[in-house]
């Protein structure tokens, strides 16, 4: 029997998911099926429900079901609990495993990808939302000289910098903090390119990057990516490698083998003009 798995949110048809993980399950030879749910607004439970009953194995999860997941699990990794949000679930009988691939997958494209390394270099993550706190562990993880978070509101920052205090140092504080400050890397994870518009950073943090990334994909040469071209940043990058490397730790979550990228990433990469 076919195993099935989907993607679920509202809206729901703009997702790649069924494109990346049908070219996955080809190429490692997995007999899958991978389909869109479009939950409605307040109906998680019973759309999840119903994809259980009639034999639903996984599911990925997006835009705006995350905490909703996150409830309905009955169990999280450490990755999820942090993040309090969820974009994979796997279901064994009564068992619902939640897993957040986000940051991981985020990691992964930088390093093996771009072959951009964290370790010892000093990271800016613009924004404070659930991208951020899904990032900050596996960011951690590869022992960074310094991590900083600005946010417009810096209480939310300093919650998530609290949140990883066991893990490392993260320092935290507003766009203004930044004056006179310079960064190796830079993440834009705020959602101000969805709306075509600039944070409020300062070029001056572009001073001796290597990479800029922007989080959102699909979008060209956003005006964080055009500042960071034009502060001389070597490399730019958007998030379409971390959404294929996400993709790839939940498949191979499911169904215990990891497929090979490139292809994914070669087929949705749009230019940076």
């Amino acid at each position: 029997m076919t195993d099935r798995y989907a993607v679920i949110g509202n809206p729901i048809a703009q997702s790649k998911s069924p494109l990346i993980h049908g070219m996955y399950a080809e190429v490692t030879g997995q007999d899958i099926e991978y389909t869109k749910i479009e939950g409605p607004l307040g109906g998680f439970k019973a759309a999840v429900d119903a994809f259980r009953a009639a034999g639903g194995r996984g599911l990925n999860i997006t835009a705006p079901f995350k905490l909703d997941a996150f409830a309905y699990a009955t169990e999280h990794s450490e990755r999820a609990r942090l993040a309090g949000a969820v974009n994979a679930m796997k279901f064994e009988g009564d068992r619902v495993m939640a897993e957040n691939f986000d940051g991981v997958g985020l990691v992964r494209d930088v390093v093996h990808n771009l072959g951009c390394a964290l370790a010892g270099k000093r990271v800016l993550v613009l924004g404070a939302g659930g991208a951020t706190r899904g990032a900050l562990l596996p960011f951690l993880a590869e022992k960074p000289a310094a991590l900083f978070i600005a946010n417009r509101t810096v209480a939310k920052a300093g919650e998530l910098a609290a949140a990883v205090a066991g893990q490392g140092a993260v320092g935290f504080g507003d766009y203004a903090d930044l004056e006179g400050r310079q960064f190796d890397i830079v993440f834009n994870a705020t959602s101000a390119s969805l709306r075509a518009e600039l944070p409020p950073v300062p070029a001056s943090v572009f001073a001796s990057s290597e990479l800029a990334y922007e989080l959102a994909y699909g979008k060209g040469l956003t005006p964080f990516l055009r500042l960071a071209q034009n502060a001389g940043v070597k490399q730019l990058a958007d998030g379409v490698g971390m959404l294929a490397e996400q993709a790839a730790e939940a498949f191979e979550w499911w169904r215990g083998m990891r497929p090979d990228t490139r292809a994914v990433i070669e087929k949705l990469t749009v230019p940076l003009v």
